[in-house]
């Protein structure tokens, strides 16, 4: 249904408008809502015109190494804390999206990704399930060129291309999943499976990434965390594979639905060595 009109414009007409008063509106929802009104999987859910759940998020956050099997296919011990970093919004888009592939090596990385739905700072694990607004698929893309470029990764950059940040179909209320900390979530490449787990394999839990990142930094409303990737990434297949032209990626999370990324390029080149195109300034 339009939230616009239904609540006769006490929330929206964006996306962000609602997340900023959500214990509000899910008190709406439950009382005014009729669930039998409520279209499940709807054609035009399909379409390329859908939007991005929270489409312009204030930050966003990103996990590293947050399953075992991927820490040890990427080379790494296991993390004692978090491994956060972030990915600029510009690179969030929908769930049905043609990805227009940058020069480089592109890898996937299927994600559980959670928005948050209050203003937050300093909350407890034991609070943090009551701030999420709801949970989504994600896509974290790497260019991983870029990524292991110069004498420091260049994280956030690499992950950050147009189209790098596919989330979607919907958003889904924790209240909807029979256990919202075990989800089967996996990925195909060109019909072939390379990512398939549980969430539960998770080494740090939706509410101690919660309670992580709001210890040191203010969470927002509508704001995405992508908590982590499973084992079967391209960067550690023999030989590796990455993505090109043709390919169709299929990230998929139980309970809430799947994204679909049809691939073409390369149709963009990465900048050049930038200390070769200084200019000068007075």
């Amino acid at each position: 249904m339009d939230i616009w009109e239904a609540s006769k414009g006490a929330f929206g007409p964006s996306p962000e408008a609602v997340f900023e008063h959500w214990a509000t509106f899910k008190a709406w929802a439950e009382a005014e809502c009729d669930a039998n009104d409520v279209v499940d999987e709807p054609e035009w859910l399909r379409g390329s015109q859908v939007g991005a759940p929270s489409p312009r998020p204030r930050q966003v956050f990103a996990v590293g190494l947050n399953y075992v099997e991927h820490a040890r296919e990427a080379g790494f011990a296991l993390p004692d804390s978090p491994v956060v970093f972030t990915k600029f919004p510009s690179c969030i888009v929908g769930p049905n999206q043609t990805l227009a592939l940058p020069e480089g090596s592109v890898d996937w990385e299927v994600e559980l990704v959670v928005v948050i739905g209050a203003h937050v700072q300093r909350i407890d694990e034991e609070q943090a399930w009551a701030v999420v607004a709801g949970l989504t698929v994600g896509q974290d893309l790497s260019e991983r060129e870029l990524q292991h470029s110069g004498p420091a990764p260049q994280f956030g950059l690499a992950k950050s291309f147009p189209g790098f940040g596919a989330t979607g179909p919907v958003l889904v209320t924790p209240d909807e999943l029979a256990d919202p900390d075990d989800l089967q979530i996996e990925c195909s490449l060109s019909n072939t499976r390379v990512q398939f787990a549980r969430t539960s394999g998770m080494l740090f839990t939706i509410p101690t990434l919660i309670a992580w990142i709001s210890h040191i930094t203010p969470l927002f409303p509508g704001d995405l965390i992508f908590t982590g990737t499973p084992s079967g990434i391209g960067a550690s297949m023999t030989p590796p594979r990455f993505l090109r032209h043709g390919d169709e990626l299929v990230s998929r999370v139980e309970g809430i639905g799947r994204l679909r990324q049809k691939v073409a390029g390369p149709t963009f080149a990465r900048p050049g060595d930038p200390r070769k195109n200084v200019a000068s300034v007075r």
